[in-house]
């Protein structure tokens, strides 16, 4: 089994931060790329930022600037540093990874369980 765990959700102000974590456990070979999702209230899923293995990053436009992807590959753990938080960054965060879990194996997509993430005007 693997699961992904996300923390650092929560209620904050317009312009200020936060940070989430998600560590990923149980039996895993490799781990590739690593991401960041959020979904609004009728809205689809989007992608925010993603970060390969080789820590090449990737941003969605409006958050370029604002919002840091980082990973740390001995704890399994990918962040995203949130500053200069609006409105409409709210939505609830979800973390990917792309994971193969014995050697050979494909990679498959894991998703943590999402945190809500709320910014107040």
């Amino acid at each position: 089994q693997v699961q992904l765990v996300e923390s650092g959700g929560g209620l904050v102000q317009a312009g200020g931060s936060l940070r989430l974590s998600c560590a990923a456990s149980g039996s895993i070979f490799s781990i590739n790329a690593m991401g960041w999702y959020r979904q609004a209230p009728g809205k689809q899923r989007e992608l925010v930022a993603t970060i390969t293995s080789g820590s090449n990053t990737e941003y969605k436009d409006s958050v370029k600037g604002r919002f840091t992807i980082s990973r740390d590959n001995a704890k399994n753990t990918v962040y995203l540093q949130m500053n200069s938080l609006a409105p409409e960054d709210t939505a609830v965060y979800y973390c990917n990874a792309k994971i193969r879990r014995v050697v050979g194996a494909s990679l498959v997509d894991y998703w943590g369980q999402g945190t809500q993430v709320t910014v107040s005007s």
